[in-house]
């Protein structure tokens, strides 16, 4: 059973009659996921959504295995007491570190990015490079993920580990970040790749800077795009997909909600309400 959530103030009772009419549970370390959340609007505009960002905790990239593990089990456990039918994992560090480990934990719908993000850029090129964080690019899981689908292709991968603080700070504009950004491709650049995959959900905010970087016949995979096709396909398969008009989507964080709000207005067009949970309250060993 659906439990009650409480979303602007207001109670809504997602009972087992209407499971469709729950919201999908979104998170990521920051902002990144956003570019998740976009596209869920234009793809699938009827669903109700709950966003979570673990701003208190990021960069993501930088953690361990073990450390990401613990954040992903508490976040989804508290996104269930929300009444969430599915999740989707809006970051690729925890796609890559733990959501083949809490598939098997939890009995809700789960989704990553990266297997998306691959299938993708193989049917666009031959020569792919890979920008992610340094734990996703240490795990090799887009390199496993594309070879697995076509082992003729090529893969390179860079860890960026100043995109994250940087698209968090807001200096997408800043001068450092074009040079930062330009040491991160040069060498995928060497290796005359035909496709970058945005191995971050971050990294699509940096689009304008990356683009005047590379050469205009590279293409460009955005995972976010293909995950949300993934997700309404998966709504589908479980009759899951809402066709009711959505309640306004909570957006909710573990850092300051101010500065979550102030980073979120360019991405969403305006200024998201935001509230603060806190996981001291959340027991994980006896909810999965």
């Amino acid at each position: 059973m659906y439990s009650s959530s409480i979303l602007d103030g207001n109670l809504y009772d997602f009972s087992d009659k209407e499971p469709q009419r729950a919201p999908i549970g979104v998170f990521d370390s920051g902002v990144g996921g956003l570019t998740v959340l976009r596209q869920l609007y234009r793809q699938l505009p009827n669903e109700s959504i709950i966003y979570f960002g673990d701003t208190a905790r990021l960069p993501y990239g930088i953690r361990s295995q073990t450390e990401i593990l613990q954040f992903v089990r508490e976040i989804i456990v508290w996104l269930q007491q929300q009444g969430v039918k599915m999740v989707i994992m809006a970051c690729n560090t925890s796609s890559a570190l733990a959501l083949e480990i809490v598939r098997e934990e939890f009995s809700i719908p789960i989704l990553g990015v990266i297997l998306p993000g691959a299938r993708a850029a193989v049917q666009q090129g031959k020569r792919i490079g890979v920008i992610a964080t340094p734990a996703t690019a240490k795990s090799n899981a887009y390199r496993h993920a594309i070879l697995e689908i076509d082992p003729n292709v090529q893969v390179w991968q860079v860890g960026c580990p100043e995109f994250v603080p940087l698209i968090e700070q807001n200096r997408i504009h800043d001068p450092y970040t074009t040079e930062v950004a330009r040491s991160y491709l040069e060498p995928l650049l060497q290796q005359e790749i035909d496709t970058l995959v945005y191995g971050c959900t971050h990294y699509p905010h940096l689009a304008p800077v990356l683009r005047s970087l590379l050469p205009s016949q590279v293409k460009l995979v955005d995972p976010a795009v293909h995950t949300v096709t993934a997700c309404a396909q998966e709504l589908e398969l479980l009759d899951l997909t809402n066709t009711h008009p959505p309640l306004p989507t909570r957006f909710v964080v573990s850092g300051c909600p101010q500065q979550f709000a102030q980073s979120g207005v360019q991405w969403l067009g305006c200024t998201p309400m935001v509230e603060v949970v806190d996981f001291t309250d959340v027991v994980v060993s006896q909810l999965y």
